[in-house]
């Protein structure tokens, strides 16, 4: 159904979408190019931001160009397979997400709490597996989702408050015993999330501890200095999210859940480039480069 029914708003509702998911592309592109041309941001910490830039590319196109195809065809149908497609893909990708910022802060945790370790801990093997080890379990856990939402039965038309086939609406709209269903998801939710959330909050504790012990102000505000770039994303992505379920739960409204939904499936992904590169010396001299 999309954001409006009115036709006068579509243009605009278009052109900011569009101008969203193109900033959002190129912005993560350029981190990714500028991780992969600089020998010197051949590191653990930058590995790990190509990763999220590359997911984060992905979790915007399985939402946004839809949508735009629709407003342009003036169309809002996807078929029933496009729907579970839509699904499966934006449930893996942001379970992605969720894994990411976890590794990237236990990344930081050893950075700061074992310098002198860091780079027998974090060691090549070791990065390629947490990343491969969030996929495997991202993978399984948005193929159950899938697998669970096609034993579920629905009208033949159905019209789906939302710019896309998120699964807490969908389950919502069966006809048939969503139990199972709305168990699995509240599950897997707090298990991914919320696990995701207190290891975040741990290594964060860790950090602060450690930063505590150095005597030098220089030296703290160095240390700190690597951490604020991933802080800031983890609290705009956890923030926005927890927003939207807040939101939804407190006015019961379809319509205000979709429009809290667009600040950690559209925002957040836009702005994470722009916090990394202004928050970080070595990726902007490299972005630098590339523009001449």
């Amino acid at each position: 159904m999309g954001f409006s029914e009115a036709p006068e708003l579509q243009p605009l509702i278009f052109g900011l979408f569009l101008s969203m998911y193109l900033i959002t592309v190129l912005g993560n592109l350029l981190i990714i190019l500028a991780t992969i041309s600089d020998s010197h941001l051949h590191t653990p910490m930058y590995f790990f931001l190509s990763n999220l830039s590359f997911v984060d590319i992905c979790f915007t196109s399985t939402t946004i160009p839809k949508m735009l195809w629709n407003i342009q065809t003036q169309s809002k149908v996807i078929t029933y397979e496009g729907c579970i497609i839509q699904m499966h893909f934006f449930t893996l990708f942001i379970a992605l997400d969720i894994f990411l910022l976890t590794v990237m802060a236990y990344d930081r945790f050893v950075a700061i709490c074992h310098p002198l370790h860091y780079m027998v801990i974090m060691n090549p093997r070791l990065c390629g597996l947490l990343v491969l080890v969030s996929w495997i379990i991202s993978v399984l856990h948005s193929v159950l989702e899938s697998l669970m939402m096609l034993q579920l039965s629905f009208c033949k038309v159905l019209e789906i408050p939302h710019f896309f086939c998120e699964l807490k609406q969908l389950i919502q709209l069966a006809c048939s015993d969503t139990f199972l269903n709305n168990m699995v998801m509240y599950f897997v939710a707090m298990l991914l999330a919320g696990g995701s959330l207190i290891c975040i909050l741990y290594s964060y504790s860790r950090i602060v501890f450690s930063i505590r012990g150095i005597s030098s102000a220089q030296g703290k505000y160095k240390a700190f200095s690597t951490c604020t770039s991933h802080l800031s994303v983890v609290s705009l992505f956890y923030c926005t999210g927890l927003g939207v379920y807040l939101s939804s739960a407190a006015t019961h409204s379809s319509q205000s859940s979709a429009t809290a939904s667009v600040m950690y499936t559209v925002v957040t992904p836009m702005l994470n480039p722009f916090i990394y590169s202004l928050r970080n010396k070595d990726l902007r001299r490299v972005l630098k480069i590339l523009k001449y």
